[in-house]
């Protein structure tokens, strides 16, 4: 069930990834509401939804972020109508994706918020954070520079960190020119398309060899098509030439 949102959006999307105990949902909603945020998202979480634990950690006002939170079966769901996804993990250097901090990663979501574009933030479950197949459907890896010897942060403090310095930027943020005037950015879920379109026809052709390796290369696929930020008359052209060498092929 999606959540309700305005049509041109006014804040970005906090999404939480298999979350495992109810009190940190709860917890997550105050730390959101503690700056003016509201919309959250959970993927499959793990002791089901709706969750007594999560409502009574929320503690009154924060109750009604859960209320109208929305619940997916799975990330690609969660972030099918935005324009651009952020994936917090202390991990995923292995993956090609630019890295930011906390900072500038909410100061980048609030400008692209400003020029009418969905943003969401993807925080993983708490023992083991997002795992690399959640982070290909991510454009950005957010970072928090922390001790290396302990790194690991709670759910809640993850997104209390990033709900206050989205906050910070709200009154001194001013909009941008994305330089792509007139042009409509790709959705996640135009990109999910794509990415559907050519494993598959990839997959016709014997592309994925040998078998042990497909996966590894399926999510290094994934992972391109999200870095590069493609508008949607991009990703449109990218079906057609496909479309046109297997039909010339046949």
């Amino acid at each position: 069930m999606p959540d309700p949102a305005p049509s041109a959006p006014t804040q970005p999307v906090f999404v939480l990834v298999r979350p495992q105990m109810g009190e940190n949902i709860g917890a997550a909603a105050r730390a959101m509401l503690n700056f003016s945020l509201s919309r959250m998202r959970l993927v499959d979480p793990r002791d089901g939804w709706p969750n007594p634990k999560a409502v009574a950690m929320a503690s009154g006002a924060a109750e009604k972020v859960l209320n109208f939170a929305g619940v997916f079966d799975d990330v690609a769901g969660a972030v099918a109508d935005c324009d651009f996804v952020f994936a917090t993990t202390a991990r995923g250097r292995e993956l090609a994706k630019p890295i930011y901090t906390p900072e500038a990663a909410m100061l980048e979501a609030r400008q692209r918020i400003l020029a009418g574009q969905k943003v969401a933030i993807l925080f993983g479950p708490e023992r083991t954070g997002l795992e690399n197949d959640d982070i290909t459907r991510a454009n950005a890896i957010i970072t928090v520079p922390v001790n290396p010897e302990f790194f690991s942060l709670n759910l809640a403090q993850a997104v209390l960190l990033s709900a206050y310095e989205y906050s910070r930027h709200t009154l001194d943020a001013t909009p941008r020119d994305p330089g792509l005037a007139a042009h409509i950015p790709a959705t996640a879920q135009d990109v999910e398309k794509l990415g559907d379109h050519f494993e598959t026809r990839l997959d016709e052709a014997g592309f994925f060899t040998p078998p042990e390796k497909a996966p590894m290369m399926k999510r290094n696929l994934r992972n391109m098509w999200t870095r590069f930020a493609m508008t949607r008359s991009e990703v449109q052209m990218l079906h057609g030439a496909l479309r046109q060498i297997f039909r010339a092929r046949d």
